[in-house]
């Protein structure tokens, strides 16, 4: 089956993912595309764009995007300097959060859901004092913390994966990557080749390690 294809049989299945590019955070990139995979999600998100065009043309396609996924992920852990201009700081993951927020409030997306992710208990609520009473999921920069976040996140009565699985899924995904990479002709895992690649990955990957998936 052909990425597209793939992707088309699990619309509706969408997770927004709104994260930092950057290398440092590429160990939990990965989690988070394993992590969804493991409850049958799709991670999404605007790497999927093309670069080039009119800003507005992108914050349309991300609300698109958004709009097309029950869920949104927000991780506001890596918000730091531009290590290429140190004096400009980078507040996408910000801007996105705040279209989430808008989409619930001012759009037909009412039943969208979003989460907010921190690497520090606390530091939401005085980094987005707007946001003051919104319960952060914590993770602690680390792999396992992610992955117990996002099984908290998507807790259901049934068909709730180990976090053995979850972890398998996780180490096969890392693995791959080099060779997805390669394939692609891409420098970084932060493209959106690579992105769609480890997407369709994750997907069969769960399938194998968790059995009510492949039903």
């Amino acid at each position: 089956m052909s990425p597209a294809r793939w992707r088309e049989s699990r619309k509706g299945l969408g997770v927004f993912l709104n994260i930092p590019y950057d290398p440092a955070f590429e160990r939990l990139y990965i989690a988070y595309i394993a992590g969804l995979s493991a409850f049958g999600l799709v991670a999404r998100s605007a790497l999927e764009i093309p670069s080039g065009g009119r800003q507005r043309d992108r914050i349309s396609r991300i609300f698109s995007i958004m709009l097309e996924c029950k869920y949104s992920l927000h991780d506001l852990s890596h918000v730091k300097l531009d290590r290429a201009e140190p004096s400009t700081p980078r507040f996408n993951m910000p801007f996105e959060l705040g279209m989430a927020a808008a989409l619930t409030e001012f759009s037909n997306a009412k039943d969208h859901i979003w989460f907010v992710f921190e690497a520090r208990a606390g530091r939401l609520a005085k980094s987005l004092s707007d946001l003051r009473g919104v319960d952060e999921f914590v993770h602690h920069g680390s792999v396992s913390g992610l992955l117990g976040c996002l099984n908290n996140a998507f807790v259901r009565p049934d068909h709730r994966p180990r976090m053995s699985e979850v972890k398998a899924i996780y180490r096969d995904l890392r693995r791959n990557l080099p060779s997805i990479q390669a394939e692609a002709g891409a420098h970084s895992a932060f493209e959106a080749r690579v992105f769609l690649d480890l997407a369709v990955q994750a997907g069969i990957t769960a399938r194998r390690h968790i059995s009510w998936l492949a039903r």
